[in-house]
């Protein structure tokens, strides 16, 4: 099989386009010298006489003519695969994988994702949930592209960053609250709790410290299914504040800190060999600022 230098078809269609190495040689930003070689190593290639001198002029020869048809469509169709190829090579077309925990993909994500895809619309956008450690896992195996997790996490080979600090409070129906929150007084209510998790370990740990071990009522994994359950009056809820902070009179939910104060930490998390596409490193850059409004 013969393989064509692009470089020599390209000249070749100059000369014979221009009339002229020399204005070829000028198009191309080569020498003159540099031009007629192509020429000639691409005629010895081929075996034929591609281009010949009429008067002042260079012109293709019958030869030429024929191949020229052929140069041209050779041109197009690599013009048309490295214009195809572009939006990958910048990031803006492909996949973006994000695995997350619920409340994270309800509460902190939407306005990222949006601002993702009016930048890039030719993306498509995949979130999966689920707790810390399988998001994780799934993050290791490269199933997914980033993971937005609550800490603690770790693995050999992620990068993991802190970019959100998040409060765990209290829910309870309007009016109907302790006066103080603390491990005490709650340990006497019904709870609502998440699921084992990261969230629920830290709310068993503060617990702990004060020499109280939790026993709920009702364990569920999605966060709105706690809420509707405390506003039914079933039992009062720990959730995270980002799930609070939008509900309005309507809702009959009110939120309090507890006592001290129980907070969780919000991480991106990335494969350490990971090209940065133009999507992740937009996800990157928008999440340390989400919740700075």
């Amino acid at each position: 099989m013969m393989d064509l230098d692009l470089r020599q078809v390209r000249s070749f269609m100059d000369v014979a386009d221009l009339g002229s190495f020399s204005a070829a040689a000028d198009k191309a930003g080569l020498t003159q010298p540099a031009i007629s070689l192509h020429i000639r190593l691409l005629e010895k290639q081929l075996g034929v006489r591609l281009i010949e001198r009429v008067g002042r002029r260079a012109q293709p020869t019958a030869a030429g003519r024929d191949f020229l048809i052929h140069a041209r469509r050779i041109a197009e169709e690599v013009a048309h695969a490295i214009e195809t190829v572009a939006p990958h090579r910048s990031g803006v077309t492909g996949r973006l994988r994000i695995g997350t925990g619920a409340t994270a993909c309800i509460y902190l994500l939407p306005p990222v994702l949006g601002k993702i895809r009016q930048a890039m619309p030719g993306i498509d956008i995949v979130v999966q949930t689920g707790n810390t450690h399988d998001i994780l896992r799934l993050l290791e195996a490269n199933t997914i592209d980033a993971a937005v997790v609550a800490l603690p996490a770790s693995g050999r080979s992620l990068d993991i960053s802190d970019i959100h600090l998040d409060e765990l409070v209290a829910v309870f129906p309007r009016g109907t609250g302790e006066k103080t929150l603390n491990a005490e007084t709650l340990s006497r209510q019904p709870l609502l709790l998440y699921e084992g998790g990261n969230t629920r370990r830290l709310v068993d740990q503060w617990f702990a410290a004060s020499g109280r071990t939790v026993q709920p009522a009702m364990e569920l994994g999605s966060v709105e299914a706690i809420k509707k359950l405390a506003g039914a009056g079933l039992g009062l809820a720990i959730v995270p504040r980002m799930a609070m902070e939008h509900e309005g009179a309507a809702s009959g939910l009110e939120w309090r800190s507890l006592d001290p104060p129980l907070e969780r930490r919000i991480a991106l998390a990335l494969r350490r060999d990971k090209h940065m596409t133009a999507p992740l490193r937009a996800l990157a850059a928008a999440l340390p600022d989400v919740r700075k409004r």
